[in-house]
């Protein structure tokens, strides 16, 4: 461990010699205090967060990854081409004690950093939560600077699975088709099949049965909220349609009716639901009639869910930088395993196109959903297929699970919506982020490192 902190020291000093240190925390803090300056919220508490928090906490990300990449492939790369690290290796010190400690010297700066920008945000919004109109403050503390959990109805995956094949089945005795086009079929059966699990046409209603679980002793004599998104299939002249919604089962619960709501489509609205509608088991029945002519579209992913508080802001925002923190982690473990066989400006680019491929994961899945690199073809109504798509399919398809691993997560969106982050979602971002794939990252290098023939890297290579 002395070993590994002497190191760590030494990476210390060379972020302070290349000014980087302070350089970073100046544009850390202006991105802080600058960013709300700049941009305008529109007076809501919403509002407010959406900028507060998800751009300036997107703005520290970004700063600190690339710092990452740009300090962890430097930081090795240049003692290796400069000749300082032929000094190190020859003094009793391991060559994956070196690495490591890089790595932990990159990480308590991150570590410092992310403390000093998570202060400063915290303070910030504090302080000018004060500002808000007082209906607005009630908002915030009340659906924003919270931690709410979330609740869906049960997922419908198997029967649209079942309820494909059967029709698929169906539809190839009475019209059978070509190998090739099988998956477009049921592609297109498929999401027929899910559509009748969405929509709601004109003068019918839709319930929704969600199990709070466990929740519902904690949830006794306290508010709920529900949050809704819908698409229509026309347009209305006012661009908003009419909802009625209903909460809780006659004779059964209390019951919670809504009057007329005009509500737009293709947005997220929140309604406040009283206490006391689940049933002794801990269900809540929630219907929708549609007094609309026109079919409306709740999606399943995202459609409906029901939001509970489970917890205060702080400790919440805690777990958030410290998901952010697992993504440093991963990010300079990528620039060192870079660093330890190519020299800087070749592993920063390396680095950055890795970075890259993952923040491209959009198109990978695009491609991946669509079984082709050569996209879909409106003239021919599906989707073409190559001799490469054999080999680049299954890649892509493990490369977008490998990107996952670390994008399934998503901190800045929770925080700014005021979702909780719990500490098991920490403990597998740890696991799958930093132990994994940082591990993986972290073996590659220490490996290679381990390998390299030093003397005859020059500064001229």
């Amino acid at each position: 461990m002395q070993r590994l902190l002497a190191i760590a020291l030494l990476t210390w000093k060379a972020a302070f010699r290349f000014r980087l240190f302070l350089v970073l925390a100046v544009l850390l803090l202006a991105a802080v205090v600058g960013l709300p300056l700049l941009i305008k919220d529109d007076g809501t508490a919403r509002g407010f967060t959406q900028i507060l928090l998800t751009y300036t906490l997107s703005t520290i990300t970004a700063l600190l990854g690339l710092s990452t990449l740009w300090l962890a492939c430097g930081t090795l790369a240049r003692d290796i081409e400069e000749c300082q690290m032929q000094i190190i290796a020859v003094k009793p010190v391991a060559r994956w004690q070196i690495w490591l400690g890089k790595w932990l010297g990159i990480m308590s700066l991150n570590a410092a950093l992310l403390a000093l920008s998570g202060a400063s945000i915290n303070a910030l919004l504090q302080g000018r939560a004060t500002r808000l109109p007082v209906e607005e403050q009630k908002i915030l503390r009340n659906e924003v600077l919270v931690a709410r959990a979330s609740a869906r109805e049960k997922s419908f995956d198997q029967e649209i699975e079942t309820e494909t094949d059967r029709r698929l089945e169906d539809r190839l005795k009475k019209n059978p088709v070509g190998r090739a086009d099988i998956l477009e079929v049921r592609r297109q059966i498929r999401e027929q099949v899910k559509a009748d699990f969405q929509v709601v046409p004109p003068g019918t209603y839709r319930p929704w049965e969600i199990d709070l679980g466990a929740a519902k002793h904690s949830l006794r004599d306290r508010p709920l909220h529900l949050r809704i998104k819908f698409n229509a299939a026309d347009k209305s002249p006012s661009g908003t349609f009419v909802a009625l919604w209903q909460a809780g089962v006659p004779q059964k619960t209390q019951l919670w009716r809504s009057p007329p709501m005009s509500l737009a489509p293709d947005t997220f609205h929140e309604i406040e639901l009283p206490p006391n509608l689940l049933d002794e088991n801990g269900l809540l029945t929630i219907t929708f009639v549609n007094p609309n002519d026109t079919a409306l579209l709740f999606p399943l992913e995202d459609g409906l869910e029901v939001l509970y508080r489970e917890g205060g802001f702080a400790l919440n925002f805690v777990r958030g930088l410290g998901i952010i923190f697992c993504w440093m982690a991963v990010l300079a473990a990528l620039g060192l395993a870079s660093a330890s066989f190519l020299s800087f400006p070749v592993a920063a680019f390396l680095s950055l196109a890795v970075l890259t491929m993952a923040l491209c994961s959009g198109t990978i899945s695009n491609a991946v959903s669509d079984g082709t690199l050569m996209g879909f073809n409106s003239e021919t109504g599906r989707s073409g297929h190559s001799v490469v798509d054999v080999i680049a399919i299954p890649l892509l398809r493990l490369m977008l699970k490998v990107i996952n691993l670390a994008k399934a997560f998503s901190p800045i969106d929770s925080l700014s919506t005021g979702r909780s982050i719990t500490w098991g979602q920490l403990g597998l971002a740890f696991g799958q982020i930093v132990l994994l794939l940082g591990g993986i990252f972290g073996v590659i290098g220490i490996v290679i490192f381990t390998r390299r023939e030093l003397a005859t890297a020059q500064g001229t290579a």
